[in-house]
């Protein structure tokens, strides 16, 4: 109870972010005494939150810690579903697996489940994935479209969309995608989104997006396997970035994208996934379980399918591949 009390305390700062929220109307709100608010703010205070209090004018948040909690994204959304309830852990094995629960369990859409650590966080084809505490985005988004299963796919790149958005709106980077699920900067991979789906013959029952996101990593926090291949927002930008600011402008940017495509298909988001792409127009190297082909990258079918043609003409669909573009 302490707790909850503490949390929407520090939302009525957050809200209020660099004006005074006087003793009174904490108090009245809360339903609590100046005593119990007192106790609170220096709770808030040990967190790491500078808090002034001015006698006759309140408290104010002079400055907050980077922190994911869910008053910390509550006090920035600017959403109506996604986000609107959040599941905070310290530190889970992953963040997929609690959402696939929590869907299972008939959690609303747009519950999000977001960690300060992941022990055991899950890449694409079961690839581990690197999230250190506090230095990063882990987060699983629940969805609940009412589309053909085979229309599913579509989803991961409008996540990757409202991502790379979202991304440049609040760093000033430019990222790029890589097909299929791959957000990179200065060619370098700061974002992998892992996809999952419950579903039944051709109906779809939840879609599960999980981006893990290198926000503030270091670059001596990468292991020397990664430290060629992966960066962070951090080291590209060359400042800390708020990690709840971020996740809060990827909600808003995915709601928005997700409700155009729901009412009015995929050709929005297929149009601006193909301006952020990196390979389209572009000489490709496609490695699958079978093969591999090399050729130039056409764009993306309405299902989210890359098409490929090769040095003979011939068109190849490419549903699931690595990717790379020969010389970079």
């Amino acid at each position: 109870m302490e707790g909850k009390m503490r949390q929407h305390l520090l939302q009525m700062l957050m809200n209020n972010e660099g004006e005074y929220v006087s003793g009174q109307q904490i108090s009245d709100k809360l339903s609590c005494s100046r005593t119990a608010i007192w106790k609170h703010i220096e709770e808030l205070r040990k967190e790491g939150y500078v808090i002034e209090a001015v006698p006759r004018k309140g408290y104010r948040i002079q400055s907050a810690p980077d922190r994911v909690t869910a008053a910390e994204i509550n006090a920035r959304l600017k959403t109506e579903v996604l986000g609107r309830t959040i599941v905070y852990e310290e530190s889970v094995k992953s963040t997929q697996e609690i959402a696939q629960r929590l869907s299972q369990s008939g959690a609303y859409e747009g519950t999000l489940v977001v960690a300060d650590e992941q022990t055991g966080g899950r890449g694409r084809l079961g690839r581990q994935w690197q999230s250190p505490k506090g230095t990063g985005v882990w987060m699983s988004l629940i969805l609940r479209p009412d589309i053909p299963l085979q229309k599913a796919p579509q989803l991961t790149l409008l996540a990757a969309v409202g991502i790379t958005k979202a991304i440049s709106k609040v760093t000033g980077l430019r990222p790029e995608i890589k097909w299929p699920n791959d957000i990179l900067v200065n060619g370098k991979k700061v974002v992998g989104i892992l996809t999952e789906l419950q579903a039944e013959s051709d109906r779809v029952h939840a879609v599960i997006i999980g981006p893990g996101i290198n926000v503030n990593v270091g670059r001596d926090d990468f292991n020397d396997e990664l430290k060629d291949i992966a960066t962070s927002l951090k080291i590209e930008s060359g400042k800390e970035i708020k990690r709840a600011e971020l996740i809060s402008s990827i909600l808003k940017e995915m709601e928005e994208l997700y409700h155009d495509y729901l009412n009015n298909g995929f050709a929005l988001v297929k149009l601006m996934w193909e301006s952020y792409a990196n390979s389209i127009g572009r000489r490709i190297r496609v490695r699958t379980l079978n093969q591999q082909i090399e050729g130039i990258a056409k764009g993306i079918t309405d299902d989210g399918i890359l098409l490929l043609e090769d040095d003979e003409g011939n068109i190849h669909p490419i549903y699931s591949a690595d990717i790379e573009i020969p010389g970079t």
